[in-house]
């Protein structure tokens, strides 16, 4: 789908609306100036339209086509034509999440052609910035990459403010001596390495465009595109030192599952201690009182006085009981702190 088409010459936009498609890819051929593009999410069909009316290269457009590449720049065209592709991203406050996209750039003296994937990938903040600064778009087609390299690199902060958010949570209830569930850390440590992924690619050619290894800009815009790879930077180390916490955590959060694991089966044992104990205990207790409940004659007959059953009957409880006990004491069993 088209966004936006426009015609922009000596800074300023030519055009108020759409401008068509074949339109756009002649003028390209006939006049000053330069096109800007925008499409979001096309079909197989409109990307090959694109390509037919302005010559881009089969293996750029099947790059656009794809989702999740790596983030680089390339020379089509024995270098007329530089192809960029861009990860985007934003934190969804709602579903504590971080949302990906991609923006694929054509880009040549005439015309720049981008190609969004995905909902965190708008550009149409970077346009209207741009033309409200009629001295950078003067500047070509090079302050249009710069816009969109600034606008996508600006979407980073917010992302890594609300990952450190989550982060934090997850620090305190595990250092506070809490387990966190460990499927919550896995996947913060999967966004922050996807994350990664996104940023770290960027250090190299954002190095190369500062010092006008792609395109010729001016000294001015030179020192904002050194803006932007500052920024880069900055965000790039943030996302390690969240990868390094996270990695801590985790272990930190095993050490406490562990922990508490140690101390439950400590109950466990303690419990079926003192469980073997008692049941000890009643052992010969019980052989003793199941003797006495036998009903032999002499036995019937012998025990015939209270005297008599509280000797052999509750005294031999006792005793047992008493010697039973005195061994676990002597043995270290119990009265032992």
């Amino acid at each position: 789908m088209i966004v936006d088409c426009a015609l922009y010459r000596d800074g300023r936009r030519q055009n108020e609306g759409l401008l068509a498609l074949d339109r756009a890819a002649a003028i390209c051929a006939e006049t000053d100036g330069f096109v800007w593009l925008g499409l979001f999410e096309p079909n197989p069909e409109e990307l090959a339209d694109v390509q037919r009316r302005f010559g881009l290269h089969e293996l750029a457009i099947e790059d656009a086509q794809n989702f999740h590449l790596r983030p680089k720049i390339e020379r089509y065209d024995e270098g007329a034509v530089l192809f960029t592709v861009l990860r985007t991203a934003r934190y969804v406050e709602e579903l504590e999440e971080v949302e990906m996209g991609e923006v694929s750039v054509f880009l040549s003296s005439r015309f720049v052609i981008t190609v969004r994937q995905g909902e965190a990938s708008d550009l149409h903040g970077a346009r209207l910035r741009l033309e409200t600064r009629p001295e950078f778009l003067k500047e070509g087609t090079g302050a249009v990459l710069w816009a969109i390299f600034d606008t996508i690199v600006d979407s980073y902060a917010p992302v890594v403010e609300g990952l450190e958010r989550d982060v934090e949570e997850v620090e305190r209830t595990v250092f506070s001596g809490a387990a966190a569930p460990t499927e919550r850390i896995y996947l913060l440590r999967r966004e922050a390495t996807e994350f990664y992924r996104a940023v770290h690619p960027l250090l190299g050619p954002l190095e190369a465009l500062e010092r006008g290894a792609y395109l010729k800009v001016s000294d001015e815009l030179s020192q904002f595109f050194r803006d932007v790879n500052d920024h880069i930077k900055l965000v790039n180390e943030e996302v390690v030192a969240l990868r390094d916490v996270l990695a801590t955590i985790l272990q930190a959060n095993m050490a406490v599952i562990s922990n508490q694991q140690n101390e439950i089966s400590v109950r466990q044992n303690e419990t079926m201690k003192q469980l073997t104990l008692v049941a000890t205990i009643f052992l010969p207790m019980t052989f003793i009182t199941g003797f006495f409940g036998m009903n032999f004659g002499w036995m019937v007959r012998g025990i015939d006085d209270l005297w008599t059953f509280a000797v052999y009957g509750v005294g031999t409880l006792v005793v047992s009981a008493l010697i039973i006990f005195l061994w676990f004491r002597r043995s270290g069993h119990i009265g032992t702190s």
